[in-house]
């Protein structure tokens, strides 16, 4: 098993791409897989190209967790939606998958933090979710230490799936359904006439489409910027990593302000920071500064600020904002950014205090992944201000599992048919409307 997917993996969609196609999807991460393969399904001449690998950046670096619980109201009745589509694809693809439905646990460190899940188990109870909240003894039977947790929020209906192999299995699936799948192709530009898009210009060449849609994760600001049109995205750097195999204390997912865990498929866990995240201070940073105001405030110090991306990434000071041939994503096929060990150790030391029989387990893999947000930490999934160029981007962290129904959502949108979801939150003008920048529920 591979921890993540990387430039290292060999092409297994080397195109060549179409001269011509109904829509055109720009990255190869989940929301672009489940896009293309609702198009395809819907009768559509779909071409997806990616940069580099399927799934190699954010979407292969996740923790894995499939969950309802902690969501955005806005985002909860997708998720819901979505964990139903999982089922389903689970059932379609077999154990492989690696879906299964064992919980997730959000654990109480504080007063505040019951307050907190208290707040949101109202939202659950009003979607009938299966929410609900424990007290100490019953978190210390569930996991099997007397660790000082107050208590803990716990939706059982909620899941886990092995992401490094789940994307590539629903990618295979999209080219089955007859979206036509290229890697190792990067997008230099939109092709535009007459105020509209008239296809994409790619390293093999132009391909001619009517519609677009732009899911290039932490690429995407960079990439809409060269057309003008501008997102205050950008990415903060998560380092996880996956244990040895190690006797089983809760077969699902589990955080707490410290660390995070979820059981693999494997037999290890994968682990992560509870919080903590490193930003790399570019341009953009300084550009949208204000923005992130509100959400630095809550998250100050669990951010560690870093003077200067490495070279080639989205927002480093070198990187390109304009380009006339060669593009910055194919200068780097797959973002992938070295972990923080200190970051890591600290994750290992919290795991050993929580479950001390186990002690401080041993590491079979360790990596890094740069998370595309957005100052109210939902995404940007509209129509752009330019005919027939559709955005899909700013996940925040919560693409992995909500990537059946966002998928499914953004093909009727690229469609014009209806959504069945309110996506006035997610619009893409809430950043030059006037509207004040609202935070969903900090879990």
């Amino acid at each position: 098993m591979t921890f993540p997917i990387s430039l290292s993996t060999p092409i297994h969609y080397p195109g060549p791409a179409p001269e011509a196609a109904d829509v055109v999807i720009i990255g190869g991460g989940v929301i672009g897989v489940m896009t293309a393969f609702y198009l395809a399904e819907a009768g559509e001449r779909v071409v997806l190209l990616e940069k580099g690998r399927i799934a190699a950046e954010q979407s292969s670096r996740n923790w894995g967790w499939v969950r309802q619980q902690g969501r955005d109201p806005a985002e909860l009745p997708i998720m819901i939606e979505s964990m139903q589509l999982w089922k389903g694809l689970s059932q379609r693809l077999g154990e492989g998958l690696g879906f299964r439905q064992t919980g997730v646990v959000y654990l109480a460190d504080s007063d505040r933090d019951l307050e907190s899940h208290e707040t949101w188990l109202k939202i659950a109870q009003s979607h009938g979710l299966d929410t609900r909240l424990m007290a100490r003894c019953e978190v210390e039977t569930l996991l099997g230490t007397s660790h000082a947790w107050k208590g803990a929020m716990f939706t059982p209906s909620d899941a886990r799936a092995e992401p490094w192999v789940a994307v590539p299995m629903l990618a295979k699936l999209a080219a089955e359904a007859g979206a036509a799948l290229v890697e190792n192709c990067a997008v230099r530009a939109l092709d535009v006439a007459g105020g509209k898009v008239t296809g994409v210009v790619t390293e093999q060449g132009i391909i001619r489409a009517e519609r677009v849609v732009v899911a290039a994760g932490a690429w995407s600001r960079l990439f809409l910027a060269s057309h003008g049109i501008a997102i205050p995205q950008l990415a903060v750097l998560a380092s996880v990593a996956a244990t040895e195999p190690m006797v089983e204390i809760f077969p699902g997912a589990a955080a707490d302000g410290d660390f995070a865990f979820r059981r693999r498929a494997d037999g290890g866990y994968s682990i992560a920071p509870g919080a903590e995240h490193d930003f790399f201070i570019g341009p953009d940073a300084f550009r949208s500064f204000g923005r992130y105001l509100t959400v630095l405030k809550q998250d100050f110090r669990s951010t560690h600020f870093r003077p200067m991306a490495p070279k080639g990434f989205p927002d480093a000071w070198g990187t390109p904002r304009r380009w006339t041939a060669e593009s910055p994503f194919e200068a780097m096929r797959v973002l992938n950014p070295a972990p923080n060990m200190a970051t890591i150790g600290r994750v290992q030391d919290s795991f050993a205090r929580a479950f001390p029989q186990l002690g401080r387990p041993k590491l079979k893999a360790v990596w890094a992944g740069m998370i595309d947000t957005m100052p109210d930490v939902v995404p940007v999934v509209d129509h752009a201000p330019l005919s027939g160029l559709t955005i899909a981007t700013g996940m925040s962290g919560h693409g992995f599992g909500i990537g059946p129904g966002m998928g499914r959502v953004v093909a009727d949108l690229v469609r014009g048919r209806a959504t069945g979801h309110d996506l006035r939150r997610f619009r893409f003008s809430r950043f030059t409307d006037g509207s004040t920048v609202r935070l969903g529920p900090s879990l």
